[in-house]
Order: structure tokens, then sequence, then C-alpha cells
């Protein structure tokens, strides 16, 4: 969401994303992907995670299942996608829809308030990620030929990850334009 923020907002939606990491984690996220949006915590899921039924059961990390949530400008939600699993990730094309069938009025995100960056102890720096995501198509596509009933969702996960690489390749386009490199360090 961080590339089409933009349309978000001119859509009339103010994004923001939760999960279970500290704010130092969220500091350390925001300046390393230079997100336009804030994150909020809920380390032990209670204020959003578990009231909105998204807690992942099976992960022990204690994390929320993937999901995108629209709240209207009354308060009310409008629609959710809640993914099956971690990969299984939200596709900006299907809440941007929703957004701008609602009609609202262009906003402006309130500037993200910078917190001081803490790093968690498995915090990839930015310049492994494309990497990361190689790695793990590969690894999906030779899943999906192991087990042949896998294949479909193997092909899935591995364009993901070929669009992950692409966000990656065009955020540190951007971020090299800034002038800000992205960090050298964890």
């Amino acid at each position: 969401m961080a590339l089409r923020h933009t349309e978000f907002t001119e859509a009339g939606a103010f994004v923001v994303a939760i999960d279970v990491d500290f704010p130092g984690q969220h500091a350390a996220m925001i300046e390393k992907l230079n997100l336009p949006f804030p994150m909020l915590s809920d380390p032990n899921r209670s204020l959003a995670i578990t009231p909105y039924g998204v807690a992942d059961e099976y992960d022990r990390r204690n994390i929320a299942v993937p999901t995108t949530v629209v709240v209207g400008a009354d308060g009310s939600e409008v629609w959710r996608r809640v993914s099956r699993d971690s990969p299984d990730r939200p596709v900006e094309d299907e809440a941007l829809e929703v957004v701008r069938g609602l009609s609202l009025d262009p906003v402006q995100q309130p500037p993200r308030r910078r917190g001081t960056p803490e790093p968690g102890k498995y915090a990839m720096p930015f310049r492994e990620l494309r990497s990361y995501y190689r790695g793990a198509k590969f690894a999906a596509l030779a899943m999906g030929r192991r087990y042949p009933e896998a294949t479909d969702d193997s092909k899935v996960y591995a364009a993901l990850m070929d669009r992950y690489m692409a966000d990656v390749t065009t955020m540190y386009r951007i971020i090299r334009e800034k002038g800000d490199p992205p960090e050298p360090s964890r």
C-alpha cells in the first residue's frame, strides 16, 4: 500500500497498519521502507487484532493473519479481506475499488510521527529483501513441483514474490532519488 498510498488518500482513505510489533520496531520498519502511513502497535492482540477476529491462532509468534479492513466515515466496517495465512496477502486493487465506491472526498494523511527505530533481532536489512523474495519464489515453485496438489498455490505465491521484488526495486529507486539510501545495517 505504500507505493499506492496517494491513490488511497485521493479516494478518501486514511491508511493505517496494525500489528503485534512494538513502536520501536514499527519506527524501524517505517524508516526502512519509507512508509507514508503510521503503524499502530497491538503486542498482546487485545486492542484490534482479537476484536477484529484476525488473530492467527496457528502461528506460535502470536501474530495476526494479514487483513485489510475498510472502515466507512461513520466508523462502520464496510469491507474486509482476511488472508488464509501470512503469505496470502491482500491485493490493493480490491480495497481501492471499495474505497472509491464510497465516493469520499480526498484526504490529507497526517504526517507520520517519527519514533526511535529499534529493529527486532530478526529484522531484515532493506538491501537483502530482494534476495529473500527471490529465494522464497523459487522455494514455492519447487514445492509446487514436488507436491502437485500445491501447484496452484505455489504459482500464486511466486507471483506475489515477483510483485514484492518489483516493489522493493521501485522503493529503492524512490529512496535513492530522495537522497536517502536504505540503511546499511539492521
